[in-house]
């Protein structure tokens, strides 16, 4: 892995995911030793539970617009 002409460096998908590191994530450096440590921003919530990750990543991405009760009905397989 490499750090950009910028300073960028791109945190692998799995890390992310297992440090529960999301878009937007504040996020501080800190040397420990000879180490670069990654660690939250101070004031940070704690690590997303995975419910609340699926709900972010999924809202706002409907696109048909249903009541709970139709959506109920189709999938129970009622007949009208």
């Amino acid at each position: 892995m490499r750090i950009t002409a910028k300073g960028q460096v791109t945190i692998p998908a799995a890390i992310r995911e297992k440090a529960g590191l999301l878009p937007h994530t504040e996020v501080d450096f800190v040397i420990r030793g000879g180490a670069v440590v990654l660690v939250a921003a101070k004031g940070a919530q704690k690590k997303p539970t995975r419910g609340h990750l699926l709900t972010r990543r999924l809202r706002g991405s409907a696109t048909v617009r249903m009541s709970t009760d139709e959506i109920l009905s189709l999938t129970r397989g009622d007949d009208d």
